[in-house]
């Protein structure tokens, strides 16, 4: 696959002329302003060459024809950087231990400042991060985006969708009132009936045959800490994968004169 030329910067980001006859010592503060931004960034792109990498990140060019279908995927990363925001806050307050757990929450609710609003957009961004992945992969896969050169993207995709589920499952006992525990008591016994590795992966999300004490610090932990971090490490790569590999045309776009669908329209 031929690389594409780096893009030159941007025109915000090149410092702008002297005119013939003007001081060099006298700046408008806004100029001013604008010079020490333009140092900074000279500085550290000196030291780290970030404006390459932000060149090929941002300004690449995609294919005709792409429209609204294609931020899905973005809308996702933001809902899930909405949960990891709320999710931070709500930690600070929420105690994972079996006598305390429900009335952590129903504290925050109560008494911690903007508590119900946080906890109201971690409870329903995670419903909204759901239904974004599912619109996000139904789109990839009606416009043929998963095909050659692109499986790889599709299988993180497909396994990131997943952990997000499992995130779920594991966030919705953390209430630890009388729905959260019976939901999940049913959602552990139907996973405990999966042939050969059912009953262990049951045992393990448990801590045991039965639900006790273990089961809610250790559906935190995971809800916390596992699967988070593994989000954010597929996300890297699949957004490095979209990056380099490119976007596909919508399948209803025809080819041009040369019978390929080459990119024509930078970003």
């Amino acid at each position: 696959m031929p690389k594409l030329p780096a893009p030159p910067l941007p025109k915000s980001l090149q410092p702008r002329p002297k005119r013939p006859g003007d001081d060099h010592d006298k700046l408008t503060p806004k100029e001013a302003a604008a010079e020490a931004g333009l140092t900074v960034v000279a500085w550290l792109d000196e030291r780290t060459s970030i404006a390459g990498v932000t060149r090929w990140t941002l300004f690449r060019k995609v294919p005709r024809g792409t429209n609204w279908y294609y931020t899905l995927g973005t809308a996702t990363l933001f809902a899930f950087l909405n949960q990891a925001v709320t999710g931070v806050f709500l930690a600070m307050y929420y105690q994972p231990n079996a006598s305390t757990a429900y009335e952590s929450i129903r504290h925050i609710n109560d008494h911690v400042w903007l508590g119900q609003f946080v906890h109201g957009m971690h409870k329903w961004g995670a419903s909204v991060m759901i239904i974004l992945i599912f619109l996000h992969m139904g789109r990839v896969f009606f416009f043929g985006a998963y095909k050659y050169p692109r499986e790889l993207t599709w299988v993180i995709g497909v396994v990131i969708l997943i952990l997000v589920l499992m995130m779920g499952l594991t966030g919705y006992l953390l209430p630890l009132d009388n729905r959260a525990y019976w939901a999940t008591v049913v959602a552990t016994n139907i996973q405990a009936g999966g042939p050969f590795l059912g009953p262990y992966l049951a045992n393990f999300l448990i801590g045991g045959t039965d639900f006790g004490a273990t089961t809610l610090s250790r559906f935190y932990s995971i809800h916390m800490l596992l699967i988070p971090g593994a989000i954010i490490a597929l996300i890297g790569f699949h957004l490095y994968l979209v990056a380099k590999l490119g976007t596909t045309a919508p399948p209803y776009m025809k080819p041009y004169e040369n019978g390929d669908l080459e990119p024509q329209t930078e970003v």
